[in-house]
């Protein structure tokens, strides 16, 4: 089977969707040619920080594809998604803890430097195994999934929608932030987990295990999209479209509703967790601001500005809005609020379909001319 019929036969002969999937393969092999093979001093060049950069937009990217999946196509809009995302990358951050081993300022093979400071006398059970990298990768996907599996069924079983869902994942996740705010609870307190050394073995310093890191990240990246859209196109896909448009109706055809609200809110915990990981090694820092309820409702914006129920379009939008606030903050440090602010009015009152409307249109004003 060729990479044609390959790309075909998971996107279902979705254009749109494929267009995406070979982007995303470009990026994926254009920004490590352009840190190896072009010279220094040329415009083309990509510097290392460039590479963790690009990275880290699109640990954003997926992270507004696991908001759209529920808000998109279940009707369900979370504005605590960010727990997810911190919950994954706290997970990493521990593995990448217990690899620094004595190499920490206070040179302690087992606590971490904030424990010593803090005069632990031992490892908290809660981060046993994380010396592990398989124990690690398995908590990166199981914490958000237990978590997005009590919280989902509590509220879903409840009949929890709208816009109370919505009130009670801010809670979740403002609750999420004091607590791991608490140095008590041992997760580094405020200052959170940084002073990263390695991953596997690989120093996060080389240019090699940065290119692989953001190689991880577009992999995930196009998996996350794939499995997304295989879903919302099979039966149960129909039936979450269904909730987000008639839900009494499904419920009164004899479908569990719960049962499907819940399946894919894990789908979509797990999405987002995976995206935290992936973000920590790359930008080194994991810190409870990252459960912080402006962060969440951020990835909502993201989503609204590249097109709610499109998928590309979230992971679009994920990736557009942070490049521009990357610009705004370097060139217009003062007044980048107002600039992101005023996009996102522009977008709501001209672009009500967002960025995915516009290159939709575009594609098929391009297709009807053949």
């Amino acid at each position: 089977m060729n990479k044609s019929i390959f790309v075909n036969s998971l996107l279902k002969n979705d254009n749109r969707a494929k267009i995406f999937i070979y982007l995303l393969l470009f990026i994926g092999l254009a920004v490590p040619l352009l840190n190896l093979f072009t010279p220094e001093d040329s415009f083309f060049h990509l510097k290392d920080y460039h590479i963790s950069l690009f990275g880290k937009y699109l640990t954003y990217g997926l992270l507004a594809l696991s908001l759209d999946l529920i808000w998109g196509y279940c009707g369900i809009l979370s504005l605590g998604h960010g727990a997810f995302f911190a919950l994954g990358g706290y997970c990493m951050g521990m593995h990448l803890m217990r690899k620094i081993g004595d190499r920490g300022v206070y040179g302690d093979p087992v606590l971490p430097d904030f424990m010593v400071f803090l005069n632990w006398s031992e490892l908290p059970i809660a981060w046993y195994g994380f010396n592990y990298i398989g124990y690690t990768l398995f908590m990166i996907i199981f914490v958000p999934a237990i978590l997005a599996f009590v919280f989902g069924w509590l509220a879903f079983k409840s009949r929890v929608t709208g816009v109370y869902f919505s009130i009670i994942t801010q809670a979740m996740t403002f609750a999420l932030m004091l607590a791991f705010f608490q140095n008590d609870l041992g997760f580094g307190g405020n200052n959170g987990l940084t002073d990263f050394k390695e991953i596997m073995g690989f120093s996060l310093q080389n240019t090699s295990t940065k290119i692989f890191l953001f190689c991880s990240t577009v992999v995930a990246l196009g998996l996350g999209f794939i499995i997304s859209d295989r879903l919302i196109k099979s039966h149960a896909g129909i039936v979450m479209t269904a909730l987000r448009d008639q839900e009494d109706r499904v419920r009164f055809l004899g479908y569990r509703v719960e049962y499907y609200k819940v399946a894919a809110f894990i789908v979509s915990a797990v999405l987002a967790g995976i995206a935290g990981a992936l973000y920590v090694p790359q930008v080194g820092i994991i810190n409870p601001g990252e459960f912080a309820p402006l962060k969440s409702i951020e990835v909502v914006v993201w989503v609204a500005l590249g097109g709610r129920g499109t998928l590309y379009g979230a992971i679009i939008g994920g990736i557009l809005v942070n490049l521009a606030k990357s610009f705004f903050t370097v060139y217009f440090p003062e007044i980048w609020l107002f600039f992101l602010g005023g996009l996102f009015v522009l977008v709501t009152l001209f672009l009500p379909r967002g960025v995915a409307g516009v290159l939709s249109d575009l594609y098929n004003n391009l297709k009807n001319r053949r």
